[in-house]
């Protein structure tokens, strides 16, 4: 059973389904948003999101949420959320090999 008062989310990739789901888990919960993209993260911390994903508003709103491109900022973390690119084959399906 997860003890919710426990738990500290990391979300690794904050694109176009990372970063929306980070803000959300952010509401409720200790939330780090992992991107090794440095001026990505970078440009979060201060409040903007050039890819327009989530609305500057929303992104200031949410306290419990950091960013970082630091693997080890994600020690504290006990539940993982991986959101990065799949790539797909010449028949437009997954390639997960």
């Amino acid at each position: 059973m997860i003890d919710f008062d426990k738990v500290h989310i990391g979300v690794l990739g904050l694109g176009y389904v990372g970063l929306p789901l980070a803000v959300e888990f952010g509401k409720k919960f200790p939330t780090i948003g992992l991107d090794i993209n440095e001026a990505r993260v970078e440009e979060l911390k201060q409040g903007k999101d050039s890819s327009l994903e989530v609305d500057p508003a929303e992104l200031q709103q949410v306290p419990p949420l950091s960013y970082s491109s630091q693997l080890e900022d994600l020690k504290p973390c006990n539940v993982f959320i991986v959101t990065v690119p799949t790539p797909i084959n010449e028949h437009k399906q997954p390639d997960l090999s």
